[in-house]
């Protein structure tokens, strides 16, 4: 009798997809730039942007894929993959093309499509929609970031 291993490679593409989204946290590093800039005092420390948002994307792609594996992930999986492409913009915006402004807008944004598809993704996958419950906290403290400190530094973004 043979034992076969089953894999499912839909799994491995949600993985890969949060890779190449982490890839705008590499492509758009703070520098000196971000450095320079008037920050409240409760912003999170620098080497704990790199840790939140490596367990962040690995509950995203697993929050992904149960929703993709559900009956019917309609709307709720385009959501998820619009999220994403908002997330992937945020650090160009941000970064890249030091606009603080647009990066706030791109924030709320992305506020409402985490939201969005936590509701969504409730009656497909419970676990799913508690897996994103950190990642809207955390862009909750990010867009509270943003606005505090493109209000801070009015002239430099």
């Amino acid at each position: 009798m043979e034992a076969r291993i089953s894999f499912d490679w839909s799994l491995l593409v949600f993985f890969l997809l949060m890779v190449v989204n982490g890839i705008s946290g590499v492509l758009f590093q703070p520098g000196e730039w971000y450095s320079g800039l008037r920050k409240p005092g409760w912003t999170p420390p620098n080497w704990l942007f790199g840790p939140v948002w490596m367990v962040l994307y690995v509950m995203i792609a697993i929050a992904g894929w149960l929703v993709w594996r559900g009956a019917t992930p309609g709307i709720a999986i385009w959501l998820w993959g619009l999220q994403l492409v908002v997330n992937f913009g945020w650090s160009g915006l941000f970064f890249g093309m030091r606009r603080m402004d647009l990066a706030f807008y791109g924030v709320v944004l992305l506020w409402l499509l985490i939201a969005a598809f936590i509701v969504l993704a409730a009656p497909i996958s419970a676990v799913a929609a508690l897996l994103f419950v950190p990642y809207l906290v955390w862009v909750t403290i990010a867009g509270a970031l943003n606005w505090t400190v493109w209000r801070m530094n009015p002239a430099r973004g």
